[in-house]
């Protein structure tokens, strides 16, 4: 069964399904309050930094603000949970009074992950699938706050280090299946739990690139599927390979806008990306081209989602 919404701590959130409102996946904004995250570490490591990007994704068209604050890029060292909480804490509090949008808590940490839920986060996003802190999972489903599980193999201090697979999207999938069977198992609400396949977790260039042109497969575990595919490697390599240097940013955003029209098109619900007015502009105008459909004069306005004006 398809499912419709995606239930948060206080409200739903509208997912893109047929005959719906929405047409194209809900856009998580990255908010990364760390001076070591591979993409855009440093940037936004102040309090009032990171607040001002946050706000800036809600303005450029984010649905959902995801904060963390501790790098998970490939052989990353941990961050003490006092610290963790210290950088993450007055920004989902103030995100929260003030965007406007649901705060998701990026965390691995039952603690920080607490303390950001009484702060106004509605969301946890755990990259250990809510399996690497044993209190994680009660958290969560005392405060009915909204789960995201992702997978990952190894650690991020490990995760890189020759990672295989048989059939990455089949033990993905039977991954993904078991946890959400052991959060639902556990007292979590269908309705709340959202699955990530993780990509660049443990995972190869030619292992992501089959994940992406598999994630239609994940949808039928029935709860919404997230992919956050923003600026990682594979895309840096992807455009290496076609123009013979390294990818800038630009070009890697461009990539994730491309990748996120390709994940659209399968019915994938939410995506997770760093520019986000960019890659809203590209999935806005996938559904736009999506519901003219064959036999529909291009010209009918009529066929454009809700969400977007015909010129």
């Amino acid at each position: 069964m398809t499912p419709t919404h995606w239930h948060l701590k206080t409200r739903a959130l509208e997912l893109p399904h047929a005959g719906g409102r929405l047409r194209r996946p809900l856009v998580m904004g990255i908010v990364n309050v760390t001076p070591d995250s591979f993409s855009d570490g440093g940037r936004h490591a102040s309090v009032e930094a990171a607040v001002a990007h946050g706000l800036a994704l809600a303005a450029a068209g984010a649905d959902i603000l995801d904060v963390g604050g501790e790098s998970t890029r490939p052989f990353s060292e941990p961050v003490a949970e006092t610290e963790e909480l210290a950088r993450v804490a007055e920004v989902v509090r103030r995100l929260a009074a003030e965007s406007g949008l649901p705060v998701s808590i990026d965390t691995s940490k039952a603690r920080v992950a607490a303390r950001a839920l009484e702060l106004g986060a509605e969301i946890v996003n755990d990259v250990t699938g809510l399996a690497g802190d044993p209190d994680m999972i009660r958290v969560a489903r005392e405060s009915g706050a909204a789960v995201c599980a992702m997978h990952m193999r190894g650690s991020p201090q490990t995760m890189q280090i020759d990672p295989r697979y048989d059939d990455v999207v089949g033990e993905i999938h039977a991954y993904l299946r078991g946890r959400r069977d052991a959060l639902l198992a556990a007292g979590i609400d269908h309705g709340r739990i959202c699955l990530d396949p993780g990509i660049g977790f443990g995972k190869t260039h030619a292992h992501n690139l089959e994940l992406l042109a598999g994630a239609g497969r994940f949808l039928d575990l029935g709860v919404p599927i997230l992919v956050g595919h923003s600026r990682k490697g594979f895309i840096g390599k992807a455009v290496e390979s076609a123009l013979g240097r390294p990818a800038t940013e630009v070009e890697r955003d461009g990539g994730t806008a491309g990748v996120a029209c390709r994940l659209a098109a399968a019915g994938i619900q939410i995506v997770r990306v760093h520019a986000v007015g960019l890659v809203r502009a590209a999935v806005e105008l996938e559904a736009a081209i999506a519901a003219v459909g064959p036999g529909r004069m291009a010209g009918d306005s009529s066929v454009l989602p809700p969400s977007v004006s015909p010129p």
